[in-house]
């Protein structure tokens, strides 16, 4: 069974955290024609309010917001915001990671984990405590609540092999045709199981930005034909990389004592994600390159900004929790 999380359900229009976001929010309320975005050049690129200002032009290709209509998914205005949000956004994370076109090398870099590896899957398993990993799943509840959604708009821009192996593991990502056992599914009972609420959007204002910014580039590079091979390398790096921690938050969670529904998700991607490493590098990447030479900088590109995004939201968290404080813009309840 499902939760009883609605598959149709949307978010409500979170708060605004700055000039960006309210104008982008008063938008979305019909309360402009346009959006102005005159503190633009001075805005933090991953900061919370650039980064809810993005969110907030993205989620109406997804589910939307609740009592926004359906056609503001077009609106000439809060398009022409997005466009000029995510010039800033990708600005900053081309400035901020070094150019490459060794996919070979950086594929083999991801799947070495170094011995003195520092993260928040590596803390969880050894010393997190239960709030800890409630906060991180509020945290990983952005992405997969919506788990596939933003790679699947890369499908139709594939052909031929790549195609077909990547729809293969979207499949699999969608429960293999099973509604129950779809991963957005599983994650929503977890939450549930946690004393969390599986409510589509429901800790949109609690998450900072650290946490928006790495859905935000997935929704960037996949509404985007040029950045293709970008989102390939971030989809990558996800599914390479996946299984060993994975297999610690499972070990991190029957340390704490939670219940199998808990569990299952996790549990879930240590063999499934296992499974999508040698499709992905096989059956995607190898012939979408070979076909596509030139993609492979974007390929790199996307690796790289995807565990730079990882690593400042990691960051984030182990420092708020070494200090004994929450990683969230205003604590949960738990049930």
């Amino acid at each position: 069974m499902t939760t009883s999380s609605s598959l149709t359900e949307q978010s409500p229009l979170p708060c605004e955290r700055g000039p960006l976001s309210s104008s982008v929010l008063a938008v979305l309320r019909g309360e402009r024609d346009r959006a102005d975005l005159g503190g633009l050049p001075d805005a933090d690129p991953y900061g919370d309010d650039l980064q809810l200002a993005l969110h907030c032009c993205y989620e109406p290709h997804y589910r939307g917001f609740a009592g926004v209509p359906n056609d503001c998914e077009w609106d000439p205005a809060l398009l022409t915001a997005r466009r000029e949000l995510e010039q800033v956004f990708e600005h900053a994370l081309r400035s901020d990671t070094v150019p490459g076109s060794d996919v070979a090398a950086e594929v083999d870099a991801l799947l070495v984990e170094p011995v003195d590896a520092r993260g928040v899957s590596h803390h969880l398993r050894r010393d997190g405590t239960l709030w800890q990993l409630r906060e991180y799943v509020v945290h990983r509840s952005m992405y997969h609540l919506k788990e596939a959604d933003p790679q699947a708009w890369v499908i139709p821009r594939l052909a031929g092999r790549a195609k077909a192996a990547l729809v293969a593991v979207e499949y699999d990502e969608y429960g293999a045709g099973d509604a129950d056992r779809m991963h957005s599914v599983l994650f929503a009972r977890m939450m549930v199981e946690l004393g969390l609420s599986d409510a589509y959007g429901a800790y949109l204002d609690s998450v900072p930005g650290a946490t928006l910014a790495e859905v935000n580039f997935m929704s960037m590079c996949g509404l985007h034909r040029r950045l293709r091979g970008a989102l390939i390398g971030q989809f990558a790096m996800v599914e390479l990389t996946s299984s060993p921690g994975s297999d610690r938050l499972v070990r991190a969670m029957r340390r704490l004592g939670c219940g199998p529904d808990a569990i299952r998700f996790y549990d879930e991607h240590v063999e499934a994600d296992a499974v999508h490493e040698q499709m992905i590098r096989h059956g995607v990447l190898a012939p979408l390159l070979a076909a596509e030479p030139q993609l492979a900088s974007d390929v790199v590109f996307g690796i790289r900004a995807s565990l730079l995004l990882g690593e400042r939201l990691s960051d984030l968290l182990l420092d708020s929790w070494q200090d004994n404080t929450t990683s969230l813009r205003q604590a949960v309840d738990v049930g």
